[in-house]
C-alpha cells in the first residue's frame, strides 16, 4: 500500500511540475501551437515562437533575438540558446554597454542532446540531430547530425528513410512509437 501510494504522490508531482512549466512557457512565448510538452523547468523569451508537437527537458533561451522552433522538436535537459552577446567592437574595452541581437531558427523534426548551446544567427535545418555538448556557432543543414566544439558535420541521415517516414505520419509524440530495441 505504501508503494501504491509512493507511485501515486510521484506521478502527481511529475504531472503538476509539467503542468506549471507548460503553463509559464504559454504565458512567456510569442506563439506556440499545442500540443506542447514541457518536462522541465524551461525559460523562453517574448520573441520566442514554438511550433506543435514540441518537447523540452530543460531548455533556456537568453537574449533579445527572435527564436524560431519547428514543429516535434526534441531537446534533452540543460540546453541553451543565446541570441545577444556584448559588442565586443564597440567604444570601450573589453565591450561596451550596447548588445548584438542575433535570431535561431530551428527546423521541424530536430533533436537536441543534452546540453546543447546554439548561439544567436543560427540556421537549423529539417530533421537535424544535434550531439549532446555540442555549441552549435553555424548554419546546420537538413538531415545532418552534427556535434562537437564548435559543432561540425560529421553524417548525414538516410534522406530516404526520413521521407518515407514523414509522410507516412510517423512522427514520435507522447508515448507513441517508443519501442525497446535488443542489440543482441
Amino acid at each position: 500500500m505504501i508503494e501504491l501510494l509512493k507511485k501515486l504522490y510521484k506521478k502527481i508531482r511529475v504531472s503538476s511540475a509539467r503542468l506549471i512549466y507548460g503553463t509559464m512557457v504559454k504565458r512567456k512565448c510569442a506563439s506556440y501551437q499545442s500540443p506542447i510538452w514541457i518536462n522541465k523547468r524551461t525559460k523562453v523569451t517574448p520573441n520566442t515562437y514554438i511550433g506543435k508537437n514540441v518537447h523540452s527537458n530543460g531548455l533556456r533561451i537568453f537574449g533579445k533575438g527572435r527564436v524560431e522552433i519547428g514543429d516535434n522538436f526534441h531537446c534533452g535537459t540543460e540546453c541553451q540558446f543565446i541570441t545577444s552577446y556584448h559588442n565586443y567592437e564597440g567604444v570601450a574595452l573589453p565591450y561596451d554597454t550596447t548588445y548584438i541581437h542575433k535570431n535561431i531558427s530551428i527546423g521541424n523534426n530536430v533533436w537536441l542532446g543534452n546540453r546543447v548551446i546554439i548561439l544567436g544567427g543560427v540556421k537549423i535545418g529539417e530533421g537535424v540531430i544535434i550531439q549532446a555538448g555540442s555549441v552549435v556557432t553555424s548554419d546546420i543543414p537538413s538531415c545532418a547530425i552534427a556535434g562537437g566544439h564548435p559543432a561540425k558535420v560529421f553524417k548525414t541521415r538516410n534522406q530516404s528513410h526520413y521521407y518515407k517516414l514523414l509522410s507516412e505520419g510517423k512522427i514520435q509524440q507522447y508515448g507513441k512509437y517508443r519501442k525497446k530495441i535488443s542489440y543482441d
